[in-house]
């Protein structure tokens, strides 16, 4: 078991570290205490298991004292007792309960340096205790379905939790748990941010799949322009059609766009036909189109931001807590 004066490690892996350093505590309130005498960026504490108000609330004033901020981590697998017994199960009434007491006992202290997770393995859970908690509070949140188990049945779970609480507009932070090594999880929550538009961090490239109209060699195309693409980080839209049915009217709706079959293409720019090309030719003009415009947008491209910067979250809640 992790003891207090292990926390002295964490002054060492300072140094030697370039990201946030965020301590994750449960059951031991003690711990919280000492990580807090260290170079920490933010701490995280379980509500329901960290031993009662009374002890949250003195790890609450040391990070106050601190000036270092907290995630308020809510678990479904871990709700306090007696939300349990007043529920029967842990839904999204109790998550959020959970949530806003640790919130009040807070704000009691003068402290709102938080950020708050309200996470549960049920999809429906999770999502409806992000919109609760949404309705009632305006702090950051930590998003993530917690336990989501093995790829990569578990990235397509929790794509399907995140992605409506992202196109909600809710979200600061993301983690996507998977089973095993975890650094397949940054790739996931990238395309789960990309997909929603939320951060887009690079090309999006539309095709279409392999049907019996398909009329030119589309996967090499898609295979050649991904290499050609890699590490840009330009939010384009580029549209790659094999065939005459949906290929001009997918192609203008993108940035950039290709309509093609039977060894030509049609390239469009914003909806317009810009110029016809032979098959062979394809992967290179459209890297042309993109370079020009990358040149003409440079303004859009500066403006694209991440969805959250930094650690720290500051907000006030909306509304108080009326939980029935």
């Amino acid at each position: 078991m992790p003891k207090p004066e292990d926390a002295g490690a964490l002054s060492r892996i300072r140094e030697q570290i370039q990201i946030p350093l965020i301590c994750d505590i449960h059951f031991d309130y003690k711990m919280a205490l000492a990580t807090l005498d260290h170079p920490i960026d933010k701490i995280r504490i379980n509500p329901g298991n960290i031993g009662g108000p009374e002890r949250f609330r003195q790890v609450v004033r040391k990070a106050k004292e601190r000036g270092i901020p907290m995630r308020i981590g809510v678990n479904a697998g871990s709700l306090e007792k007696e939300l349990i017994d007043k529920y029967g199960f842990p839904c999204p009434p109790a998550i959020v309960e959970s949530a806003l007491r640790s919130i009040e006992i807070a704000e009691a202290e003068g402290y709102d340096q938080i950020v708050v997770s309200l996470k549960s393995s049920d999809v429906l859970v999770a999502v409806e205790s992000y919109r609760l908690f949404a309705q009632l509070a305006d702090y950051p949140t930590h998003i993530g379905i917690t336990e989501a188990g093995k790829p990569p049945y578990a990235v397509t779970k929790s794509a399907a939790g995140l992605s409506p609480i992202l196109l909600d507009g809710i979200g600061d932070t993301v983690r996507i748990s998977l089973l095993g090594d975890p650094v397949p999880e940054i790739a996931a929550a990238f395309d789960i941010l990309q997909a929603t538009q939320r951060r887009v961090r690079r090309p999006e490239l539309i095709a279409c799949p392999t049907c019996g109209r398909l009329a030119i060699d589309l996967e090499a195309i898609i295979a050649e322009l991904e290499q050609r693409l890699a590490g840009r980080r330009l939010p384009v839209k580029i549209s790659v059609l094999g065939c005459v049915v949906n290929g001009p009217g997918e192609a203008r709706e993108a940035d950039i766009g290709i309509a093609a079959g039977n060894g030509k293409g049609m390239i469009f720019r914003n909806g317009e036909i810009v110029r016809r090309v032979d098959e062979k030719d394809i992967v290179d003009a459209l890297m042309a189109e993109v370079a020009d415009w990358e040149a003409t947008n440079a303004h859009k491209i500066a403006a694209t931001q991440p969805m959250a910067q930094g650690v720290e979250g500051i907000g006030r809640r909306k509304l108080p807590l009326v939980m029935g």
